[in-house]
């Protein structure tokens, strides 16, 4: 979109504050600015949105899949355009595509389209996020465990040499499994390192923090919990000030009050944000699919192994923001914020994702009065109306 286009008539969240009687100027793909209707320039087009709410576009940094598509069983271009393009109808405008734990040769074609995906500007496509293999079995979830293993050199050559044919690139790993070495090199490297699906305690994951890990994977879920002699995983992720942390907002993975507790708990200026952990049937009435050669059950909002192990979440970005302030009853605006401008700033896109203001990256969802998207722009292009 090269002329300067102004979206009018719609409440606009810049991602600290309301604009009202205000409309959005987008021009080559990039926000120009918020201005009074008054100040709209004569000779602009206008794009009438009454009615509606205009939010910055969610950034989901862990969906597995979407649109009858796990990246697992489809790691190509084609499969990653199918899982983006399914998200953009819940207002994800980037996302990183995730690789649950596989076989070196899957993670390989899986850097391959990711390099493939950016060079094709793939709407939506942000880079990837490598979910293992190099976790802990104790605390494996549904990772399957014949292939969980520790991370040798060979592994960390090849996700340093991936980062750099990639715009961001996050891997969670456990510190049972990698040094506090391998760690550092990833970090200097510009891998962002998350620790997740790990049985470790406070003090190790303190040293794995310091070694320059700054997420942990899903907060609460798969990982050692707040004890009062040991404060674990969970422990960690709420103290330790620079540490991020994704949460499933579901209902099923956190209760809300223990959603509560991490908020009000969590030491900044590290941020709790919202990720989907989304599977493939996200954007379909699919009733199962398969993981690693085992079937994955849908059912009632929830998918699970046959043992009734979750494996991973049956829900988009739009319903977490709603969960959030209609269950936890946040603010709107710090849920808006919690999909947005803090997974933003987690996997340092800040400056291009999670505002509407000057410069950023002119990706926006527009809603109804009940939240529900209405329609998604990316890079100021419409991808997806009701």
């Amino acid at each position: 979109m090269s002329a300067l286009t102004a979206i009018t008539g719609a409440r606009i969240f810049d991602g600290d504050l309301w604009h009202d009687d205000a409309a959005l100027l987008i021009e080559n793909g990039k926000i120009a600015s918020i201005v009074a209707d008054a100040d709209i320039p004569a000779t602009v087009r206008r794009q009438p949105a009454a009615g509606s709410r205009i939010v910055p576009g969610f950034v989901d940094l862990q969906v597995n899949g979407g649109g009858g598509v796990l990246l697992n069983e489809q790691p190509d271009v084609d499969g990653i355009r199918t899982i983006c393009k399914a998200h953009a109808r819940f207002g994800t405008t980037a996302l990183l595509p995730t690789l649950i734990t596989d076989t070196p040769e899957i993670t390989a074609r899986t850097v391959a389209a990711g390099v493939a995906a950016r060079e094709a500007k793939v709407p939506g496509f942000l880079g990837l996020h490598l979910e293992g293999p190099h976790l802990s079995i104790a605390r494996k979830g549904a990772h399957d465990p014949k292939l969980i293993r520790r991370m040798e050199a060979d592994d960390l050559a090849c996700i340093v040499e991936a980062r750099g044919r990639l715009d961001a690139l996050l891997t969670t790993v456990a510190p049972e499994s990698v040094t506090d070495e391998q760690i550092a090199s990833l970090a200097k490297a510009g891998v962002t390192v998350s620790l997740g699906h790990s049985d470790s305690g406070y003090r190790t994951v303190g040293a794995a923090a310091a070694a320059g890990a700054s997420i942990m994977t899903h907060l609460f879920n798969a990982m050692s919990p707040l004890g009062h002699r040991e404060p674990g995983m969970v422990g960690a992720a709420l103290d330790i000030g620079h540490l991020n942390a994704g949460l499933i907002a579901d209902g099923f993975h956190v209760d809300p009050v223990s959603i509560g507790v991490a908020l009000r708990a969590k030491k900044g200026p590290g941020r709790i944000f919202l990720v989907t952990d989304a599977m493939s049937p996200i954007g379909t009435d699919m009733t199962g699919f398969t993981l690693n050669g085992r079937e994955i059950f849908r059912k009632d909002g929830r998918l699970t192994l046959a043992d009734g192990t979750l494996a991973g979440a049956d829900i988009d970005m739009a319903s977490c923001v709603r969960f959030m302030h209609e269950n936890v009853g946040l603010d709107l605006e710090e849920a808006l914020r919690m999909a947005s401008l803090y997974p933003a700033e987690a996997i340092g896109m800040v400056g291009r994702k999670g505002r509407l203001t000057h410069g950023h990256d002119a990706d926006f969802a527009v809603l109804d009065e009940t939240l529900a998207v209405r329609a998604t722009h990316i890079g100021g292009e419409e991808v997806f109306r009701a």
